[in-house]
């Protein structure tokens, strides 16, 4: 059986091959009426468009690339999800690589993104040691996007767009709630220090203690490679410790997770003997009994506000083009945080 083409759908459809091509791309100028009729058309005679033959004809893929470290995290996947609608609207596919903040897989899949001639990326880089990969892949004509990392910056002329979250207000806010209900030791268990969100976490949890005159040892910190590294084990060794913390701000994934277990296990209440505190309003801070009071930022926004930088470099906005998106934080207040047992 033959192979239908292009042409076979403009003759079923009664109309010329540049509607059926507008039609298919979803162009702009194509009535209701010739938009149902191409696609009836095409459906009823099975007809794939060839993506080769089109990417060789307008120099693009219809591609772009997202690098994150781990898309089975919860933050990322609501990232990842609001940020492929808006691309798919706009007629390009979105693929998906999980690197581990691992520098070698991130460069990997890099090089596998460009030789696939994808037209642009999303990257959340896990460390600073690639900056010399997305440098080259930006000089070869790929429009790259920083997700909430620290842009590359090269010089006023050659400013890279990132989506940022605002991740020192947002610990500070948690801090000074925690600290105003009398807490002195805090832990804070975040990622690796080595990554703009941790960094901007710690330095906005020591500024509140410096600014309250409070003894910065009660500042603990836990720092973890990757949020998918914690272990219930090194939940049980920071809550058995003698000093141990009276409050804890934990990234929302598995590090929380381990927290209240831990707590669970060793027969600590949470709030009565330990307050919690989420950073990201995941499922697991919502439906918890206690309800944990978490920071919360807008993951869709980030999502969307990222595909859409990426798609005014796309489309040669550069003119009109934002550089910097910073998205607020909130705490969200529930029922997971009390005033500290007095002795």
């Amino acid at each position: 059986m033959a192979v239908a083409t292009i042409r076979d759908v403009a003759q079923a459809a009664g109309v010329s091959l540049s509607s059926v091509s507008r039609a298919l791309n979803g162009g702009k100028h194509v009535s209701a009426r010739i938009a149902r009729d191409v696609a009836a058309a095409a459906d009823r005679l099975g007809y794939q468009p060839d993506f080769t033959a089109r990417s060789l004809r307008t120099r693009t893929s219809g591609m772009v690339g997202c690098l994150v470290s781990d898309i089975a995290n919860p933050l990322n996947a609501t990232i990842v999800r609001a940020a492929e609608a808006c691309l798919r609207d706009a007629g390009y596919l979105l693929v998906v690589a999980s690197t581990a903040n691992d520098p070698t897989r991130e460069r990997t899949a890099a090089i596998e993104f460009r030789g696939r001639r994808l037209d642009g990326l999303l990257v959340a880089p896990g460390s600073n040691a690639n900056a010399k990969t997305w440098r080259d892949l930006g000089a070869a004509g790929t429009a790259i996007v920083i997700l909430d990392r620290d842009p590359l910056e090269d010089d006023d002329d050659n400013r890279w767009p990132a989506v940022l979250v605002d991740h020192r207000a947002g610990a500070k806010a948690a801090t000074r709630y925690l600290t105003g209900l009398g807490h002195r030791r805090i832990a804070l268990l975040t990622a690796d220090a080595e990554m703009r969100p941790s960094r901007e976490r710690i330095a906005g949890f020591r500024e509140v203690f410096a600014e309250a005159g409070i003894d910065p040892a009660g500042a603990q910190l836990c720092l973890q490679s990757s949020p998918m590294d914690f272990a219930h084990s090194d939940a049980l060794a920071l809550l058995r410790r003698d000093d141990r913390p009276t409050a804890v701000i934990a990234l929302g994934t598995r590090i929380l997770a381990g927290v209240l277990r831990a707590a669970r296990d060793i027969g600590l209440s949470v709030p009565g003997d330990l307050s919690v505190l989420s950073v990201g309003d995941t499922d697991l801070a919502a439906v918890h009994t206690p309800a944990i009071t978490a920071l919360r930022w807008s993951l869709e926004d980030v999502g969307r506000a990222a595909a859409e930088l990426l798609l005014q470099r796309l489309r040669g906005d550069i003119g009109r083009a934002q550089y910097r998106a910073l998205l607020p934080v909130d705490l969200v207040l529930r029922d997971s945080c009390a005033s500290p047992k007095t002795n």
